[in-house]
């Protein structure tokens, strides 16, 4: 038998090898059944490729350095700004915020078309952020106290905190804009963006000319700033973003206005925050990384029509449909992966290229590659061990298994992009 298994492991094909290690076809075929038939799956699809970019960008910029026994945190692009181009593969919140506009605008209308109160509808909505969050903050508080009190460095400690609770900043934005879904819905992404570009103007007055006080302005930005996409997902919704003219447009202009920015008006190139860096484009958002934004959102928009038919395949939309079942906790837990990955390292006694080594050139970037799978399985593990809090109890209606959405049928196909 053992002499068997080696040839069919010597004659198989790479396609063979493809399928060994896939989605088995059964659970592809179950989770397709079991699919409300006029669910949009390029919207989930967009989703999970939101989720993931971020996830990857963070693994890709965040470098964990071990300095005189204290762990500090350094990125790449500070030694290497010219990766920054880099960055705007893997900063993909607006798209984020497009379908999380797009969704709860559907989800609300569906509500009040049911008679579901706006409390209750938001209280669902809450809930299903608030339980993941409410996991990771628990585990990390008791993991920093113990940290302490095993005696710890507190700065190490911040550091990894940090490192764990910065991005947890997007998540109230969201909570803020889901709140205002039923105001936002409505609402021409024009006002946002106008908000935006004044606030700009005003932080540029304030450092040309030494005015005072209108820095404090750009805290403005962090809800301007993402309601332009959410608005955008709002007016997708009412089908006001139809055919592919309106794709091409964003992704045009969203794509000229960005260049300009950074070529004439001094923007930063990067797309994510730079330690050191004077000015950085996403805290707060400024007009460039709302401009590139919605060049992402026309992407987007474009890409419905390949993605839904490439999402008829099951295994394809098995995959997507998993992501999107733990799109939170793996969200949330990407930073513990890395960081768990980098403790473990450290047993090892000595520094280990890509992981505890300044991000300082190439060799870097090609060891932080060799390491993206470690980092995968690692979040393979938290999303096991905490996927229950974003699942929350189930639903007692529908069949195991599926895949719940709240949006109402699909509008007609003649009315969205394609």
């Amino acid at each position: 038998m053992g002499r068997d298994l080696v040839q069919r492991s010597d004659t198989a094909t790479p396609r063979d090898l493809i399928r060994r290690i896939s989605i088995p076809r059964d659970l592809a075929q179950r989770i397709a059944a079991a699919t409300p038939p006029g669910r949009d799956r390029a919207v989930d699809a967009l989703r999970a490729l939101a989720v993931l970019g971020v996830v990857l960008g963070h693994w890709l910029v965040t470098a964990l350095i071990l300095d005189s026994g204290t762990v500090r945190a350094a990125s790449p692009l500070r030694y290497m700004p010219q990766l920054a181009p880099a960055s705007w593969l893997f900063q993909t919140l607006a798209i984020f915020f497009l379908v999380c506009g797009q969704t709860g605008a559907r989800s609300h209308a569906t509500a009040r078309a049911r008679g579901t109160t706006y409390r209750r509808w938001l209280v669902r909505r809450m809930a299903r952020l608030s339980r993941p969050v409410t996991a990771v903050l628990v585990v990390w508080i008791v993991t920093a106290v113990a940290m302490l009190a095993s005696g710890a460095d507190p700065q190490t400690v911040r550091t990894l905190v940090k490192l764990v609770y910065s991005p947890l900043w997007f998540l109230l934005v969201l909570a803020v804009l889901t709140a205002a879904t039923p105001l936002i819905a409505r609402l021409h992404p024009l006002w946002p963006f106008a908000i935006v570009a004044l606030v700009d103007l005003a932080r540029y007055c304030s450092a040309r000319y030494g005015l005072d006080g209108l820095d404090t302005l750009g805290s403005v930005n962090v809800a301007a700033g993402w309601l332009v996409p959410y608005s955008l997902g709002g007016a997708w919704a009412r089908e006001r973003l139809c055919g592919r003219t309106t794709g091409w447009t964003l992704l045009l202009g969203g794509v000229a206005a960005t260049a300009a920015l950074i070529l004439w008006a001094g923007y930063p190139v990067a797309m994510v925050g730079v330690p050191g860096a004077a000015v950085s484009n996403l805290d707060p958002p400024t007009l460039a990384a709302v401009t590139f934004g919605l060049a992402q959102c026309g992407a987007a928009l474009l890409l419905l029509g390949p993605l839904r038919r490439a999402l008829r395949r099951p295994a394809v939309w098995a995959t997507v449909a998993l992501v999107n079942l733990s799109a939170m906790t793996i969200f949330l837990w990407h930073q513990t992966a890395m960081i768990a990955v980098t403790a473990i390292g450290m047993i090892t006694g000595g520094p280990l290229p890509g992981l505890h080594t300044v991000p300082d050139g190439p060799g870097w970037v090609l060891a932080r590659l060799a390491w993206l799978p470690a980092f995968a399985l690692a979040l393979l593990i938290c999303v096991a061990a905490f996927h229950i809090h974003e699942r929350g109890r189930p639903e007692k209606r529908g069949r195991p298994g599926t895949v719940h959405e709240r949006p109402p049928a699909e509008p007609s196909r003649a009315r969205q992009p394609a």
